[in-house]
């Protein structure tokens, strides 16, 4: 294979392909989804050499040298919090001989040996030490030899990204309208805190990470893919949480907004009419009646806002690349292989409000990793063994595209359709593009 140095980052990548050609107004090629090569370039540009990446969220690093490992792409990263409080990212990789770094998830520490020759590193990335450092000669110098950092990190609002792109717009900017929805997901908890500590559900599927993409601004599939889920809603009365989406959702009310960098959201509220309403139309959870009594009881006026904030925030927003906000969750798209993709669900919990609601909000959050997600990973599963097929080149996103009053756009720019609309996709795939072109200025 042949490479060349990415002109932004530095980094070596295969040789370019034509992407223009392969990525169309109506329709992508099989190939981005099934060629090693292609996967291997977009580890370097879209995961973190143009693009900010999601790495973490700080209530994961609650104090000093505090640490988490992560991956940026197939990247093996620590992000950590010195003893100061700032945070950094650096490569989970020994500077000497290669070896993983840190062998733990998280924790705190404010040095790493490695476990292999035992080269000694702060956690902010500088050699310390190195065994029997005669061996290595006058010429050796450490401050040469510290392990590899992640050019830039910054927090939005609690939320970490990196990028290696030195150049880079803010963090604020990438976000762009996506950081005002962000804003409203936060601002529901009463004192605008999140926190992200439970363990996380972890889920597999042989198939490439932006199929997991794709679906996540696609309100075409409910109806069908979670159909036993619907079903199940649909039993205990026709508006229940997400049966709106098996009724005709193209004459609904929900919309789907383009926000910018790949980044889209698609709005469910409008289908709940105040507060609430998202709690009186969840589906069956253990323990619910009995919660709710005691909420009405003890909070009286104040019980509707408390228990709306036990359900899901009724928005899907996407970050491009890897960041899901779905209900009250945090999912990150991890890449594996060419076609192996982990996803990683991590259950939040919110201050400022009673034990009984976080308690409430885990058991909605058990809801569709459990009974919605296995649907969709086993469609991710079946379009990669469809795309197998080389005789048949394309995948379609043609939906919406040049429907008279479908697509509008907002007073701030903003680019809204019908929740089925393809838009997502071919906003995100000409995003994508750019970062994949040679002569991009990102």
């Amino acid at each position: 294979m042949t490479l060349q140095r990415d002109s932004l980052s530095g980094i070596p990548v295969p040789s370019r392909t034509d992407y223009a050609a392969l990525v169309r107004e109506d329709r992508v090629h099989r190939t981005l989804y099934t060629d090693p090569a292609v996967f291997a370039e977009e580890m370097v540009k879209v995961f973190g050499g143009r693009s900010w990446v999601y790495l973490a969220h700080e209530s994961q690093l609650p104090e000093p040298n505090s640490f988490l490992s992560v991956r940026m792409g197939l990247r093996p990263v620590i992000v950590t919090r010195d003893r100061k409080g700032s945070l950094h990212a650096v490569f989970n990789r020994c500077s000497h001989r290669a070896a993983t770094l840190c062998r733990e998830e998280s924790g705190v520490a404010k040095s790493f040996q490695c476990p292999y020759h035992g080269w000694t590193f702060r956690n902010t990335g500088e050699l310390v030490g190195t065994p029997w450092p005669q061996g290595y000669g006058e010429d050796f110098d450490r401050a040469e030899h510290g392990l590899h950092k992640v050019a830039r990190v910054e927090s939005y609002r609690g939320f970490v990204f990196g990028t290696l792109n030195e150049s880079a717009p803010s963090v604020v900017d990438w976000l762009g309208p996506a950081a005002g929805w962000l804003d409203y997901w936060i601002d529901r908890a009463p004192q605008g805190e999140i926190v992200v500590r439970s363990a996380a559900n972890r889920m597999g599927y042989r198939g490439n990470w932006k199929l997991a993409y794709d679906n996540a601004g696609d309100g075409y599939h409910p109806a069908f893919s979670h159909r036993s889920l619907l079903e199940m809603a649909s039993r205990m009365g026709t508006s229940k949480d997400m049966a709106y989406f098996g009724v005709s959702p193209d004459e609904g009310l929900m919309r789907t907004y383009m926000l910018g960098n790949g980044h889209s959201v698609i709005d469910q509220r409008p289908n709940y009419d105040g507060p609430g309403s998202f709690w009186a139309n969840q589906r069956p959870q253990p323990g619910r009646e009995r919660f709710e009594e005691k909420i009405r009881a003890e909070h009286g006026d104040d019980a509707d806002r408390l228990l709306d904030l036990a359900i899901g925030s009724q928005i899907n927003l996407n970050i491009f690349p890897n960041l899901l906000i779905i209900g009250n969750q945090v999912q990150v798209i991890e890449p594996l292989g060419v076609e192996r993709t982990q996803l990683t669900w991590h259950a939040t919990t919110v201050g400022g409000v009673p034990s009984e609601v976080n308690t409430m909000r885990m058991r909605t959050q058990e809801d569709f990793p459990s009974f919605g997600e296995p649907d969709d990973q086993a469609n991710f599963e079946e379009v990669q063994r469809g795309l197998a097929a080389p005789e048949a080149e394309w995948v379609l996103m043609n939906r919406g595209l040049g429907v008279p009053g479908w697509q509008e756009v907002g007073p701030d720019g903003v680019v809204s359709s019908r929740a089925t609309d393809e838009l997502h996709m071919r906003r995100y795939y000409a995003a994508w593009q750019e970062m994949m072109s040679e002569d991009t200025t990102r």
